[in-house]
């Protein structure tokens, strides 16, 4: 195939201190014509910032100070910035991370694309706000002609990235830059927008970069791969070589820090460690504090690039001998097998922690000068389950379906409109606030954005502490101390912090100075600090690089073990709630629509929607008979449900009686039932009733 994009040596640097940060330190690449290329890697391994100077598009700070980016042997650093605007949007595009923060909020979707129109074609105004409305039409935006006129925060985030997606093809680019593109996605958008972007490359034979940690995206999407750490690429390969033999230790500690079914009796490998700082100038491999095979002249000595078959290379140490034999070893020897988790001293019980009956919380929607409720908005509409102590239960559906709501009301921190919570048998809606506060302490929430929930004005100390004090915990009844005279608040937090794999000198830190891993673990500190019995754990490991995502659930699995806590996890990642759930919950617009243990549910889904929700979910492994089951339309609004199952409109089996009431409970085994007309309704057991 023809190359249509070269990187040659290429070296950017960030003047963000004392030293400059060598944020892409010398990686060369190739791109063909119609090719997917998929860059792996570790947050702050310099992804992103290699397709910003791809781009052109670098922060004040940064600068490009070596190499070459030629786009059909032009480089692109040598034009003047009059010429790279006619390349940005027209020969090339890109998707960025975040939508909500790339869209302009003030400006419609329609005047958005119409820039790029503008700016690249000679369009009458009749002719532009056609082309608009065709490119959010083959995006899967309903009713385009309608909804190209509002604004960005008027759409659903799968809505705004579909929006992204349109004004980056709107100039019918030859290379597609997507950074992320379905990063905190629910599965079934985050197919609907791979299965788009595929389309379009075969229809406009687009070359795509695509810039991911998702090793199931790239397995699903990648022609080729390159792996990058700290800077510079360590391995690439073609997609089946790379997941069927990846070399680096890097790339291998990568597949076995991913969660699975097979491995919830043992321990995540975790590489441990971070990224180091790329202001320093490296003496030897960059990943040998973090290597599980390091060598004696991996510290002083930079590897170099050794070739294990045509198109399979790797910058590596271990390849410096017969490659066949370093291969073997590093097969043999690289990850072992993983430690069991911590023996469980924890009895789980059956008895229930917390049940919650018919659970519902509308909220008021007002219009008019005097405010009048004209409607109201269903978040969370019956919802029945129980969690016993020690068990997880994991919640799951696409985002607006309730999952986050109930879990805030579990809390009280939403008042419920009607139902019931009991935790330990003690009903918590008809609490009065000073009684509430009295139990508080008993259950906690980790929240999905640890950063937003830390106070950038407090130390870690303060933090932690804030809430014992508050809450009148004497003591932390899940830390242990050597020093049982001076056993002061302070020692406390620092077995606290070392409980969560923290050392006890950053409890003098503010939450800015931290890893997104580190804040979670943080997140995590400050909800054990106060005895919880219950975690409501939402989204926990959302956008975290997989190596910090392992850390994290094996910090959960083990608290879990020794503790006895219970968990309520709420999360779309099936992947994690294979590795760690007992139970799950599908919601769909404010109900459950099927229940049971985990292995029924995920070993044989009965609800539509639950069968769509897995199918498309990446798989690393091929698999020739998975077929991916794509739902017509978006979520409706939870203002004005459809009449009857709510998911008929998009169910390919909904039959005339779907469309006139909802579904009673269809139990399909002691621990499994579902909401569906395809199956015999039966009356749910008194013992069942909140399972």
């Amino acid at each position: 195939m023809k190359t249509l994009l070269e990187i040659d040596h290429l070296q950017t640097l960030l003047y963000t201190g004392n030293t400059p940060v060598r944020a892409v330190d010398g990686i060369s690449l190739q791109i063909s014509t119609g090719e997917t290329f998929a860059l792996l890697g570790e947050s702050g391994c310099g992804k992103s910032m290699t397709a910003l100077s791809i781009m052109r598009l670098l922060p004040d700070a940064g600068e490009i100070v070596a190499g070459h980016i030629k786009m059909d042997g032009k480089d692109l650093l040598r034009l003047p910035e009059s010429e790279m605007r006619r390349i940005r949007g027209k020969r090339i595009s890109m998707i960025f991370q975040e939508p909500m923060l790339s869209l302009n909020p003030v400006l419609t979707i329609a005047e958005q694309i119409g820039e790029v129109l503008e700016q690249h074609f000679h369009l009458s105004h009749q002719a532009m706000q056609a082309r608009i409305q065709q490119l959010l039409e083959q995006v899967g935006i309903p009713d385009a002609a309608r909804r190209m006129h509002e604004y960005p925060f008027q759409f659903s985030g799968g809505m705004k990235q579909r929006a992204m997606i349109a004004m980056a093809l709107a100039g019918e680019p030859e290379l597609l830059i997507a950074d992320e593109p379905t990063t905190a996605l629910d599965v079934t958008i985050q197919a609907q927008v791979l299965d788009l972007m595929r389309q379009i490359q075969q229809r406009n034979h687009m070359a795509i970069l695509l810039i991911t940690h998702d090793l199931g995206v790239v397995a699903e999407m990648a022609q080729r791969v390159a792996v990058m750490y700290a800077g510079e690429i360590v391995e690439q390969a073609p997609r089946d070589d790379f997941f069927s033999h990846p070399a680096h230790p890097y790339s291998r500690q990568l597949f076995a820090s991913l969660p699975a079914k097979q491995k919830r009796d043992q321990a995540l490998t975790v590489i441990q460690g971070n990224v180091p700082s790329l202001s320093q100038r490296f003496k030897g491999c960059r990943f040998v504090d973090r290597c599980n095979q390091a060598l004696s002249h991996c510290h002083d000595t930079i590897p170099q690039w050794h070739a294990l078959s045509d198109r399979h290379q790797v910058r590596c140490h271990l390849f410096t001998q017969d490659a066949q034999t370093s291969a073997h070893s590093l097969n043999n020897n690289a990850t072992g097998k993983t430690k069991n988790a911590a023996a469980t001293t924890f009895a789980a019980s059956d008895l229930p922690l917390l049940q919650v009956s018919d659970l519902k919380v509308h909220f008021p929607v007002r219009k008019g000068l005097f405010k009048r409720v004209v409607g109201h908005v269903k978040a969370v509409d019956g919802v029945s389950f129980q969690i016993a102590a020690g068990k997880t239960l994991a919640l799951v559906g696409e985002s607006g379906c309730g999952k986050t709501t109930i879990g805030k009301s579990i809390l009280q921190l939403i008042k419920p409109t009607a139902g019931s919570v009991r935790f330990k048998q003690q009903e918590l809606v008809s609490l009065k606030r000073a009684q509430l506060q009295q139990i508080r302490s008993q259950f906690q929430i980790i929240f999905q954005d640890p950063y937003s929930s830390l106070n950038p004005r407090m130390r870690i100390i303060e933090i932690l502490r804030e809430g014992m004090d508050a809450l009148g915990v004497a003591k932390i009844s899940h830390v242990t101390s050597d020093q049982p005279v001076s056993y002061t608040r302070e020692n406390e937090i620092d077995a606290l912090l070392q409980r969560v794999g923290l050392p006890a000198e950053v409890k003098w830190r503010y939450p800015h100075e931290f890893s997104g891993g580190q804040r979670q673990r943080i997140a995590i500190a400050r909800a054990l600090a106060v005895n919880p019995d219950l975690l409501i754990c939402d989204e926990p490991t959302s956008a975290l690089d997989l190596s910090v995502q392992a850390q994290i659930l094996n910090l959960l699995k083990s608290l879990q073990n020794n503790l006895g806590l219970a968990f309520l996890f709420i999360t779309h990642n099936i992947a994690v709630v294979e590795y760690l759930a007992d139970e799950i919950a599908v919601m769909y617009l404010g109900r459950i629509v099927e229940r049971g243990h985990i292995d029924e549910v995920l070993g044989s889904p009965k609800h539509p929607y639950t069968q769509a929700l897995l199918s498309a979910v990446p798989q690393i492994q091929a698999d020739a008979d998975r077929q991916i089951i794509h739902l017509k339309g978006d979520l409706p609004s939870p203002i004005a449900p459809p009449q009857g199952c709510h998911f008929h409109p998009r169910c390919p089996h909904a039959m005339p009686i779907c469309r006139a009431s909802y579904p009673s409970a269809s139990v399909l085994s002691a621990t499994h039932s579902t909401h569906c007309f395809l199956y015999q309704p039966e009356p749910i057991s008194k013992n069942y009733e909140y399972s």
